[in-house]
C-alpha cells in the first residue's frame, strides 16, 4: 500500500490534476489524505482523508502522517507530496534506492540543503522510528551566508544528527522558464512551485535585501561631513528600498502570468511536462 499525504489551501484548481497524475503514475492500492482549507466540503470525497487542519504547513503533513500511521502497516509506503505537485513518472519502492528515505533538494534556491515536502518517499515505519517532522528549527548556512530554516529544516537535522543518508532528487529540466518555479526533480516528480500564493521566490527577497543593505555605503559624501552624509546614506538606503518593493511586485506579477500559462498546459495535456524535459525541435523530431 501507498500512502499519499499532501496540502491544498484555499483554492481547490490543483486537485483535479493532482488526482489525475497519481492515478496515472501509482499502484492501483494507494490512499491520498488532504488537508483541505477554505475549500468545498464537497471535494472531500475525492480523497481516502479529509479535513480542514490548522496550524501551518508542516503542521499538517505531521498531523496526517499521524492519521496514516493509524491505516497503515510499518512496510508501506508514504509520500509527502505538495499540493501543487505530482508524479510524472511510475512511483515504487525501488525510488528510494539504498536509503530510507528519498526526497526533492532544491539546490537552486540559494543552496537550499534539507529534504522539501513538495515530494518526499519514505515508509511509515521509518517516519515513525525516527520521529519525522516538517517544521523549520534546524538551521544551515544558504549560498548568500545567510543562516536559514525552512520546512523541512527539523527534519533535516534528525537525519543529520543521526547520520542517516537520504537520497536527494535533484532538478533535472533541460529547459528552465524560471530558475525555480515549474521545475521536474529527479525525472519522476513536477512542482509548480507558489501555487497557492503569489510566485515570490525567497532568493529575489534575499538578494535584493543583500542591495538595500549595501546601499549606504555608496554614499559619496565623506563620513567627515556627519550631517550630509547621514543624509546621503539615509537617502539611498529608502530609495534602494522602494526599488525593491516595485522589483518584488514586478517579479510577482511576472511570475503569475507565466504560472497561469503553464497551469494551462497541465489542464490540457498529460505530456506537458515534455516540453521542460525536451527542446521543441527533439519533441517535433520525435513526432515526424
Amino acid at each position: 500500500m501507498l500512502h499519499v499525504v499532501t496540502v491544498h489551501w484555499q483554492d481547490d484548481r490543483w486537485i483535479e490534476p493532482q488526482l489525475r497524475f497519481l492515478r496515472r503514475n501509482l499502484p492501483a492500492d494507494h490512499r491520498v489524505y488532504a488537508s483541505l482549507n477554505g475549500i468545498d466540503p464537497s471535494f472531500d470525497r475525492e480523497f481516502f482523508y479529509a479535513a480542514d487542519l490548522e496550524g501551518g504547513h508542516a503542521d499538517k503533513l505531521n498531523a496526517l502522517a499521524a492519521v496514516v500511521a493509524e491505516h497503515a502497516d510499518p512496510d508501506d509506503l508514504l509520500m509527502f507530496l505538495d499540493g501543487d505537485a505530482f508524479p510524472i513518472a511510475p512511483i515504487g519502492p525501488a525510488l528510494l534506492g539504498d536509503t530510507a528515505l528519498a526526497a526533492v533538494r532544491r539546490d537552486e534556491n540559494l543552496g537550499d540543503r534539507q529534504p522539501h515536502p513538495s515530494f518526499c518517499l519514505t515508509t511509515v515505519g521509518f517516519w515513525s522510528e525516527i520521529g519525522g517532522d516538517w517544521r523549520r528549527g534546524y538551521e544551515w548556512t544558504s549560498s548568500t551566508g545567510d543562516h536559514v530554516t525552512d520546512v523541512g529544516g527539523n527534519l533535516l537535522g534528525i537525519l543529520t544528527e543521526s547520520a542517516i543518508p537520504w537520497r536527494p532528487l535533484l532538478r533535472t529540466n533541460r529547459i528552465d522558464l524560471d530558475p525555480l518555479w515549474f521545475a521536474i526533480y529527479g525525472d519522476v516528480v513536477y512542482h509548480h512551485g507558489a501555487g497557492f500564493r503569489p510566485p515570490l521566490a525567497r532568493r529575489v527577497d534575499l538578494r535584493g535585501r543583500q542591495v538595500v543593505r549595501s546601499a549606504p555605503a555608496r554614499a559619496r559624501t565623506p563620513e567627515w561631513v556627519p550631517i550630509i552624509s547621514r543624509a546621503e546614506r539615509s537617502a539611498r538606503y529608502r530609495i534602494a528600498q522602494r526599488r525593491h518593493r516595485h522589483d518584488l511586485a514586478q517579479h510577482a506579477d511576472d511570475g503569475q502570468r507565466l504560472s497561469d500559462e503553464v497551469f494551462g498546459w497541465i489542464l490540457e495535456d498529460d505530456e506537458f511536462f515534455r516540453r521542460l524535459q525536451q527542446p521543441a525541435g527533439e519533441r517535433n523530431a520525435g513526432t515526424t
